[in-house]
């Protein structure tokens, strides 16, 4: 079934959005090499909880973490660890909340140090794409305008999309239907109405789309490229969608962070 919101509802949504991004913030503003994402982990849930909020993802489906913590080749849904951070390192921070009876999620990529050029243009073009996804979210277009804006922004440029996992609607439950693919057919799909909430999340790969599903729920490339994953909570409106996330005090955070690399901007 799909959910669509009310503006009272809507406005509880923004509240626990920009809680993940103040939270992925807290994270941006802490990552450096040399420490560990189980560190991370422990920052994020902390702050969460003195936020007045619940971390979403801790004992989801009996995930025993608050965010997942995804390097470099590792496409979504990885684990945080002991595994110490690494000069060169490419790490996507997916967080989620529950505040107010609904949900927040999404998810930030961030480069420690020096890089390739080619690993810089991924996530520019990656983020970018995200946006371009985001221009197609409006009443009366198709899902499917979603999902084709962001599959061309990024195979034009030679990078892989990644198919077998995407984004999700979200409200009450932190994955709601419908589905939203980041590939596709333009006239595909739902017709989309007002107050639709959707996460929309590219996952772009430097290499090839295909990707292997590890024994713990992980994703990783399946030709071991770097991968890389931006996603923002949107609401369908009818000339222009509604971001209830922000990352503007992630990439000022980011900016800030002598540790990362923010080049690619």
């Amino acid at each position: 079934m799909i959910f669509f919101k009310t503006e009272e509802e809507l406005e509880l949504m923004r509240l626990s959005a920009m809680l993940v991004s103040r939270t992925i913030a807290e994270i941006a503003q802490a990552i450096k090499p040399g420490i560990t994402t189980l560190s991370l982990d422990e920052l994020a849930g902390t702050y969460i909880r003195d936020n007045k909020g619940i971390p979403a993802f801790y004992n989801f489906e009996s995930y025993p973490f608050h965010i997942c913590t995804s390097l470099n080749d590792v496409i979504a849904q990885g684990r945080p660890s002991g595994r110490v951070l690494r000069e060169g390192d490419v790490v996507s921070i997916a967080a989620g909340v529950l505040m107010n009876e609904f949900h927040g999620d999404h998810a930030y990529t961030f480069i420690l140090g020096e890089t390739s050029p080619e690993i810089l243009r991924l996530v520019k073009i990656a983020k970018e794409s995200l946006f371009a996804g985001i221009e197609m979210a409006v009443a009366g277009n198709f899902l499917g305008e979603i999902s084709s804006a962001i599959q061309h922004y990024n195979e034009k440029q030679g990078f892989g999309v990644v198919r077998d996992i995407g984004g999700h609607g979200i409200g009450r439950a932190l994955y709601e239907m419908p589905q939203v693919a980041n590939f596709g057919r333009k006239a595909s799909g739902i017709e989309m109405r007002q107050n639709l909430v959707l996460a929309l999340e590219p996952m772009v790969n430097l290499g090839k789309q295909g990707t292997i599903e590890e024994k713990d729920g992980s994703y990783r490339t399946a030709d071991g490229s770097v991968s890389v994953h931006f996603e923002h909570n949107v609401v369908i409106r009818p000339e222009k969608a509604w971001v209830l996330s922000d990352f503007a005090p992630i990439e000022k955070a980011e900016k800030a962070n002598k540790n990362l690399n923010s080049s690619y901007y």
